[in-house]
């Protein structure tokens, strides 16, 4: 990438990458991303090539390049930067360098064959964040210097990566320096360089520096014609050059040696002929001058340009049907004209160059060189993945082998974690097209090629499969469940429940329908609103009370009537006892793991929050635990991790352990909001963080929290855990909006009794307005607190039984409430439920005068990180103290 030629006005360019290496290289070791823009020709690439012959003492450079006609190859441009320096390496250094990200990340960089389960984006992305970031450390004597020219042209799965990537460098020791067209990037979409990043170094942002390169004044021009054509070129002739090129450096450098090929004197007298001579080095005029070399170097020319980048001077020849004599005195040829560059691999001078080559091809003819292409690569085995790309740009013609093809390439991108060349991939089959009995299943694999990736695109695919006749009775009913799945994410739960019934409807008894009727019962209990809750839940009770758990339709039912058990309150042990059926010695069975695909991760997270509101807690975060363990084994790092990560929070929360709760909440807040926004997720985390704030005693945070994420109604179709509306009246009720708290609460209750959900840990509405109702209404929040105890002491729990008795005890006598009080705190020692135990003891303290009590609240409250509660029971203790 060294510049053949001295660069002109880039003074301010070449202090920001001084400066930047300076701050990569210095004492902190402090990287960053500096970026620069220009048209084609402006001299981007002579620029990165001085920057890289200015680090090349200092620092360890990788480099890539995107090129036009291989922006559809998932990870060309990271496969470009990386895997020159990991190839080297021996294959147990290599493993030892990825460490648990080896079967996620290597395949995605040709390292290594793909295994497991379909890898998540954002998981592959995390892998090579992991790679990298070792290999930073490795080089701190020699810090990274990553360049990435033609960056418009990347690869959608390379920008992805490198847009997560540069927002951490800031945390690294290394340089990414971006060059790129600034229209192109635009029209793709595809802004990586951190727009909203500030152009300084600050707290948790790299350094970003952003350089437009601007054409060459007539000045600079002539000094550029005079050390080509020598000093006697005149003015006149120099400002003719600069008149025609607009100042363009690679225009203005061809136009020169143009000049001199054709012996013209640097002359006012030769001026008139550079127009026409400025012509012939771009579009038309250079496939004239291309032409002008024979015919068998254009036919050359042409396979190189249909082979892109890196071009295999063999592949080359095979594809314009010549001998490697042949194909080597062409390459000599076009070297010579400066149309390429180096020997094999060989390279296009400039990408116009290449641009122009490729363009310059009859369509028909251009088409068919693409077909002869995929077969030539196919031939030489390097897969259908690498074909892939040829085959997307051959006509459809019915082709079966091609349909076959597509197929194959598009389970190989699939496996490296890039869905979206999968997706392309199977529609180009789609328009192939594929048989009629093939059709409907291509369309399946279409849909699942999106299910991680965007639950949208796979809706409108499995529709379509559906749709069309010719579908595998088995398929349908994968199809089916992965539709209702995908609905469900994509806030559409009424629908995911009628698809599923009008599917159950039309199949015949068997394990089939077994998982058609679970996922039915599912998506119908997940919704926030139903029409008959409670004969719904009838109707799961009689389909799963009997089962003992023998297959996984049986255990999906008993866990799907083990968490609706629990929403409604029934007795906790029955609860527990349906988990336990429904899990094979305490732990999801074979089938219905975290990451299968069969049933899908719901079935074990609803195994696991039965377990966190029925006072299991060690259960539950054992199975919480082992959720995140498969989902980063399998580079699920996306919502599946997000959620995984609230989970834990949420078993912390009911633990007591509030700081800790805040820290996984925060990270699957985290998490989320890389994969998308809106999400079912975000919902979760949000509620769950909310009401983990408001235990700290922190109401403004959690307001900001609340804000931030628009927690409020209208609410998604979906419940969210725990009940959102009970921990926005919660919030209400902290900030003092009493009159809006109860309003909440009231609705809360209307929508949760009628269905018969009265577990009174999930959904505290009824306490919680009973207090909001205490000053202005006793007689009616008293008896809301005397129905919560009768629901508590139904389903059991220590929790449950203990948080009522603190309500009751607000609405009876003295002496009464004293000894609910103590009884409350029993149950709630006995609990796991540390913050809940310390209000209570405060309470019960506050009831009695005892310094001591309140003394023992204070330290529970400090060791659950309840810093509001704290304070509290120091107040109350001085005030003991003070009138004794």
């Amino acid at each position: 990438m060294k510049p053949s030629r001295p660069l002109y006005e880039r003074e301010p360019e070449l202090a920001a990458a001084t400066q930047a290496l300076d701050a990569l290289c210095g004492a902190q070791a402090a990287g960053g991303l500096l970026v620069f823009s220009g048209e084609a020709g402006i001299g981007k690439t002579a620029l990165l090539g001085e920057i890289q012959a200015m680090a090349a003492d200092r620092c360890t450079v990788w480099s890539a390049r995107g090129g036009e006609t291989v922006t559809s190859v998932p990870f060309h441009v990271v496969r470009q930067l990386l895997q020159p320096a990991l190839v080297r390496l021996p294959a147990d250094e290599t493993r030892a360098l990825f460490g648990d990200w080896f079967d996620i990340a290597a395949p995605a960089l040709g390292l290594a064959d793909p295994s497991g389960p379909q890898p998540d984006p954002q998981g592959v992305r995390d892998g090579l964040d992991h790679v990298v970031s070792r290999l930073a450390s490795r080089l701190s004597h020699r810090p990274l210097l990553l360049i990435v020219d033609d960056a418009h042209w990347a690869d959608g799965e390379s920008l992805a990566w490198l847009a997560g990537f540069t927002a951490r460098l800031s945390e690294l020791p290394v340089l990414v320096v971006q060059a790129h067209r600034p229209q192109e990037l635009a029209d793709r979409d595809a802004d990586w360089a951190i727009a909203r990043a500030p152009e300084r170094s600050t707290p948790g942002h790299p350094a970003l520096t952003r350089v437009a390169l601007r054409a060459l004044t007539p000045d600079a021009t002539a000094d550029l014609v005079r050390a080509g054509l020598g000093d006697h070129a005149d003015d006149p002739f120099c400002r003719e050059v600069w008149a025609v090129t607009g100042g363009n450096p690679y225009e203005a450098v061809e136009l020169v040696a143009k000049a001199q090929d054709r012996e013209l004197a640097p002359v006012e007298e030769s001026a008139g002929l550079l127009r026409e001579l400025g012509a012939s080095a771009r579009g038309s005029g250079l496939v004239a001058r291309l032409e002008r070399l024979g015919t068998n170097a254009n036919r050359f020319a042409w396979a190189a340009a249909v082979l892109g980048t890196e071009i295999s001077q063999e592949l080359a020849a095979t594809l314009a049907g010549m001998s490697s004599a042949e194909a080597a005195d062409c390459t000599a040829r076009l070297r010579d004209a400066r149309i390429v560059s180096g020997f094999d691999p060989l390279e296009f001078v400039h990408p116009l160059i290449a641009t122009a080559v490729y363009r310059s091809i009859p369509p028909a003819t251009r088409t068919a060189m693409h077909g002869r292409a995929a077969w030539a690569i196919t031939q030489a085995g390097l897969g259908s993945a690498a074909a892939s790309r040829h085959l997307l740009e051959v006509h459809p013609d019915d082709d079966q082998e091609l349909v076959a093809q597509l197929r194959e390439a598009a389970r190989q991108h699939l496996a490296v974690g890039a869905p979206e060349a999968a997706r392309r991939c199977l529609e180009r089959a789609l328009d192939e097209p594929p048989r009629p009995h093939d059709r409907a299943a291509l369309q399946y694999e279409l849909g699942c090629a999106t299910l991680l990736s965007s639950p949208a695109t796979t809706v409108q695919h499995l529709r379509a499969a559906l749709d069309t006749p010719g579908l595998d009775p088995t398929l349908r009913i994968d199809a089916t469940f992965r539709l209702a799945s995908a609905l469900s994410h994509n806030n559409q739960l009424k629908d995911a429940a009628l698809s599923l019934a009008a599917e159950a409807s039309r199949t015949a008894p068997g394990p089939g329908l077994m998982r058609l009727q679970a996922a039915h019962f599912l998506w119908e209990g997940m919704q926030a609103t139903e029409d008959d809750g409670p004969a719904r839940s009838a109707r799961l009770a009689r389909n799963a009370d009997h089962l003992k758990g023998r297959d996984n339709a049986e255990r999906a039912l008993l866990t799907l009537r083990a968490f609706d058990a629990m929403l409604r309150g029934e007795n906790a042990q029955l609860v527990v006892d349906l988990c336990e059926r429904a899990l094979v010695d305490g732990r999801p069975a074979r089938g219905l793991g975290w990451t299968d695909s069969e049933w899908g991760f719901e079935l074990p997270a609803m195994a696991g929050i039965t377990y966190a509101f029925t006072d299991q807690l060690d259960r539950a975060e054992t199975l919480f635990g082992e959720a995140v363990r498969a989902f980063e084994i399998s580079g699920w790092s996306g919502a599946h991790l997000a959620f995984a990560h609230t989970l834990l929070g949420l078993v912390h929360r009911r633990r007591g352990r509030l700081a800790e709760a805040e820290g996984f909440l925060r990270e699957g807040l985290r998490l989320a909001d890389r994969a998308g926004s809106g999400l079912p997720v975000h919902w979760d985390a949000t509620c769950l963080l909310v009401d983990t704030l408001l235990a700290r005693g922190r109401t403004a945070e959690a307001r900001l929290v609340a804000d931030r994420y628009g927690f409020g109604p209208p609410y998604p179709s979906a419940m969210v855990l725990p009940d959102a509306p009970c921990v926005r009246g919660r919030l209400l009720l902290a900030e003092g909006r009493a009159q809006e708290a109860v309003a909440e609460l009231e609705s809360a209750g209307a929508s949760l009794g009628p269905r018969g959900r009265f577990n009174g840990v999930w959904a505290p509405w009824a306490g919680d307005l009973a207090r909001a109702l205490a000053g202005t209404d006793p007689v009616r929040a008293a008896q809301l607190a005397t129905r919560a105890r009768v629901h508590a002491e139904r389903f059991g729990t220590d929790t449950a039984i203990g948080e009522a008795l603190r309500c009751v005890a607000l609405f009876v006598p003295d002496e009464e409430s004293t000894h609910l009080l103590a009884e409350s705190v029993r149950h709630l020692e006995a609990s796991s439920s540390a913050y809940e135990h310390a209000g209570a003891r405060l309470e019960y303290g506050t009831a009695i005068r005892s310094r001591r009590e309140v003394a023992r609240a204070e330290r529970l409250a400090t060791a659950c990180g309840a810093e509001g509660l704290a304070t509290r029971a120091q107040q109350v203790g001085a005030s003991i103290r003070s009138s004794e």
